[in-house]
C-alpha cells in the first residue's frame, strides 16, 4: 500500500512537471469554445407559423441559451457527469487520482475522470484517442477555458455541442425531436433520459433501444436521489413514468419542392443559409400546399385511369399557386412524387403552354382598339414559307382541331371555342412586330418571330407563366412572384422581401378579358373547371399531338397554373389535353380550397371605365378603348379592308 501512495506521490509530481512542460510548448487556441459559433438549423416555416421544413448542414442544431435550459436539466447534468462542477476550476484533482489507481491496476486507461469543461475541449478541441500527452494538453486546455469562461457559459456551451444521438446536437433538438417538447416542458424522466444520452448517444438512442434509455434515465434518477437533489417522491414517479418517444425524420420536410426553391432563392444572398440558423418564413400555405399536391396527384391517376400503359417514369405534373393581387406563392409543387423525382417542373421546366397562351394576343387586340364583340374570319389560309427546302421555313397550313371553320367569329367566341385559325388571323392582322412588343412588356422573353406563338409555341417556365398571366386576375398589374416573405438571422436581424409590381394594361382593359375567360369556364372549353357558387376565370392549353395539357385559372384572389406532360416530351394519349386532364385539377383544387378557406372572394370587382349595353342580343361589355364595333376606330377599318376583321 506504501508502494502505491509513493506512486501516486510521483505520478502526480510527474504529472505537475508535464503540465509545466506542455503548457510551455503548445500554443493554446480556445477561440473555437470562447467565441462559440456552431452549426445551427435553419427552420422555414409558413405564412401562419407552421413548420415547414428543418435544414442543416451536417449537424442539426437548435441552439438554447442558458436562460431556457432550466435548472432541473443543469442538476441532473451534473449529478451523473459532474457532481462537483461548480467548485473545481476545469480539473478534478481527486477524481484523477481516484482514476489513476485503477488505471494503474489494470495497467491501463480504464476509467476517465473528466470534468464537464474538459469533456467540452475534448469534444471541440481534441482527438478522442487515449493517450497521456492528449490527455495534459486536455487538462490546460480546461484550465484556460475555465478562467476564460463562467460556469454557465460552459453550461451553455456543452449542452449545445455534445451529441444527442438520431441526428440531434444540443439538448434543445432533443427535446424537440425525441418529446416534440421545449426545454421548459420535459419532466424529470425526460430529462434524465436526455442528460444520459451524450455518454453513448447510438446506445441511448431511445428510438432504437428504448430499454437501454430508461435504464440509463434511472441511473441518472438514482444518483439525484441519493444526493438528495429530489425527493423520494420525485424518484419513484419519474422511475415509474415512460415517455412517449418519436421517431421522425430529421428535416420534417412537408413541402421539399417549396424547400429546394427557397434555398435555390437564398443561397446567393446567405452562402450559409443550411447551417446559419435563419428563420425563413414563406407567403407559402401548408394547407394550400397539401390541396395543390392533392389535386396533382388526383389528376395524374386519373391520367392512368384512361392510360394503362401510360409511362410512369416520365409521365409527371406540375402547379403553381399564388394570390395574383400581390404575387405571392401560396403552393408550388413541381412534380407528383419528390421521392421518385426531385426535379422541380414548376421552376426549372420550360414547356409550350399552348393555346393557354391565346388570352395574350386577345388582349392586346382589345388594348388594340377592337372589343369582346369584335369578329375575325375564321378561316383556313396557307402561310407561304421564305424557303421550302428548308423544313422549318416551308409552307404553313393551321388548322382548328375540331378541324372545320366557323366564318366570321367575335374575339370572345373565338377565344371560348379556342379557334386557332381565328387566333392566328387576329395575331397577322395586328401585326406580329407590335404583338411581340407588347408580349415583351407582358413580361415575356425571346419571343419567336413567328405567326406560330399564336398558339403557344415556344418554352415557358410555370413560374414565369403565373407571373405574366397575373395581369389579367390583377387587372392590368403584373406582380412579381414573390416566394419568401422576410429571413431572420440569428442576432434577430429581418430581412424582408417587399412585393415588387408594375402596370402594364390599363384595369378596365384587363377587366374585359376577365369577362371572357369567365365565358371559357362557364362556357367553353373550360367547362369542366367550373364551380358553383364562385367565378372563375381561365384558358385550356394544349400543344400538337397532346404533348402537354395545362390549365390557367384564377378567381378575385386566387390563381392556378396546372401542367401535365412526359418529362421527355413525347406524346400523352391523344385524349388527353387541357379540358379533359388540367381542368377538372383546378375544379378538384378549388373545390378544396373553398372547403377550407370559405371566405374567400367570390366575385370580380368592375373597376371605373367598363360599361355595359345590349348589342345584337348580347350583354356586352365594353371600353373607351375598346368600343362596340359600329363605333371602332380607323384601325378596324383598316384591318376591314385587309378582309379580316369586321
Amino acid at each position: 500500500m506504501k508502494y502505491i501512495f509513493n506512486l501516486i506521490i510521483i505520478l502526480a509530481l510527474a504529472s505537475v512537471a508535464g503540465i509545466i512542460y506542455f503548457y510551455s510548448q503548445i500554443k493554446i487556441d480556445i477561440s473555437k469554445i470562447v467565441d462559440y459559433n456552431p452549426k445551427l438549423t435553419t427552420h422555414i416555416y409558413d405564412k401562419n407559423g407552421d413548420l415547414v421544413a428543418y435544414i442543416f448542414d451536417e449537424e442539426n442544431r437548435q441552439y438554447a441559451k442558458f436562460s431556457e435550459i432550466s435548472p432541473r436539466i443543469i442538476e441532473a447534468l451534473i449529478a451523473i457527469e459532474d457532481t462537483a462542477f461548480f467548485e473545481h476550476g476545469g480539473i478534478n484533482y481527486e477524481a484523477i487520482f481516484r482514476a489513476a489507481i485503477k488505471d494503474i491496476q489494470a495497467m491501463s486507461l480504464v476509467e476517465g475522470a473528466s470534468t464537464l469543461t474538459q469533456q467540452l475541449v475534448k469534444n471541440m478541441l481534441l482527438t478522442r484517442e487515449k493517450k497521456f500527452t492528449r490527455k495534459l494538453k486536455e487538462l490546460i486546455i480546461s484550465y484556460e477555458v475555465e478562467y476564460t469562461l463562467t460556469k454557465e457559459q460552459i453550461i451553455e456551451r456543452y449542452l449545445n455541442q455534445v451529441y444527442f444521438g438520431h441526428g440531434y446536437y444540443g439538448i434543445k433538438t432533443a427535446a424537440l425531436g425525441y418529446f416534440k417538447k421545449n426545454l421548459d416542458e420535459l419532466s424529470l424522466k425526460e430529462i434524465s433520459m436526455l442528460v444520459g444520452l451524450p455518454k453513448a448517444p447510438s446506445s441511448y438512442d431511445p428510438t432504437r433501444h428504448l430499454d437501454l434509455s430508461l435504464s440509463r434515465a434511472n441511473n441518472v434518477l438514482l444518483r439525484m436521489h441519493n444526493i438528495g437533489w429530489i425527493t423520494t417522491k420525485e424518484y419513484q414517479a419519474a422511475i415509474k413514468e415512460t415517455p412517449k418517444i418519436y421517431d421522425q425524420t430529421l428535416t420534417q420536410n412537408k413541402a421539399p419542392y417549396l424547400v429546394d426553391e427557397t434555398i435555390k432563392q437564398l443561397t446567393p444572398l446567405y452562402p450559409d443559409i443550411r447551417y446559419g440558423g435563419y428563420k425563413i418564413t414563406l407567403n407559402a400555405d401548408l394547407k394550400v400546399q397539401e390541396i395543390a399536391q392533392n389535386a396533382l396527384k388526383f389528376g395524374y391517376n386519373e391520367i392512368l385511369k384512361r392510360n394503362k400503359d401510360a409511362n410512369t417514369t416520365v409521365l409527371n405534373g406540375a402547379m403553381i399557386v399564388t394570390n395574383p393581387t400581390n404575387g405571392d406563392i401560396l403552393a408550388l409543387v413541381g412534380g407528383v412524387d419528390y421521392a421518385k423525382s426531385n426535379f422541380n417542373r414548376a421552376t426549372q421546366s420550360s414547356r409550350q403552354p399552348g393555346s393557354s397562351f391565346k388570352p395574350f394576343i386577345y388582349q392586346i387586340a382589345l388594348n388594340q382598339g377592337l372589343s369582346p364583340q369584335s369578329k375575325i374570319a375564321d378561316i383556313s389560309r396557307i402561310y407561304e414559307g421564305v424557303n421550302k427546302n428548308n423544313k422549318e421555313d416551308q409552307d404553313w397550313k393551321p388548322k382548328n382541331f375540331s378541324g372545320n371553320f366557323k366564318g366570321l367569329i367575335t374575339l370572345n367566341d373565338a377565344l371560348k371555342q379556342s379557334r386557332n385559325l381565328a387566333t392566328i388571323n387576329l395575331l397577322n392582322s395586328i401585326g406580329l412586330d407590335v404583338v411581340q412588343r407588347d408580349l415583351e412588356d407582358f413580361g415575356f422573353k425571346d419571343i419567336p418571330n413567328n405567326l406560330s406563338i399564336a398558339l403557344g409555341s415556344f418554352g415557358v417556365s410555370l413560374m414565369d407563366y403565373s407571373e405574366q398571366y397575373s395581369i389579367f386576375p390583377g387587372l392590368g398589374t403584373r406582380h412579381e412572384t414573390r416566394l419568401i416573405n422576410f429571413v431572420e438571422n440569428k442576432n434577430g436581424e429581418i430581412f424582408k422581401f417587399e412585393p415588387k409590381s408594375s402596370e402594364i394594361i390599363k384595369p378596365e382593359q384587363a377587366y374585359l378579358m376577365i369577362k371572357m375567360l369567365q365565358d371559357v369556364v362557364n362556357n367553353g372549353t373550360g367547362r369542366s373547371a367550373k364551380v358553383d357558387g364562385i367565378e372563375l376565370a381561365g384558358k385550356t392549353g394544349t400543344t400538337n399531338e397532346s404533348v402537354d395539357a395545362w390549365f390557367c385559372g384564377f378567381g378575385p384572389e386566387i390563381q392556378v397554373l396546372i401542367w401535365y406532360g412526359n418529362d421527355n416530351n413525347t406524346p400523352m394519349r391523344y385524349v388527353e389535353g387541357g379540358s379533359r386532364t388540367a381542368a377538372p385539377v383546378f375544379k378538384q383544387f378549388m373545390q378544396d380550397f373553398i372547403a377550407e378557406y370559405p371566405q374567400t372572394k367570390r366575385k370580380f370587382d368592375m373597376p371605373p371605365g367598363v360599361y355595359r349595353r345590349v348589342y345584337n342580343g348580347v350583354d356586352a361589355l365594353y371600353t373607351t378603348t375598346s368600343p362596340l364595333p359600329k363605333e371602332q376606330n380607323n384601325i378596324l377599318e383598316k384591318q376591314d379592308r385587309e378582309g379580316i376583321i369586321f
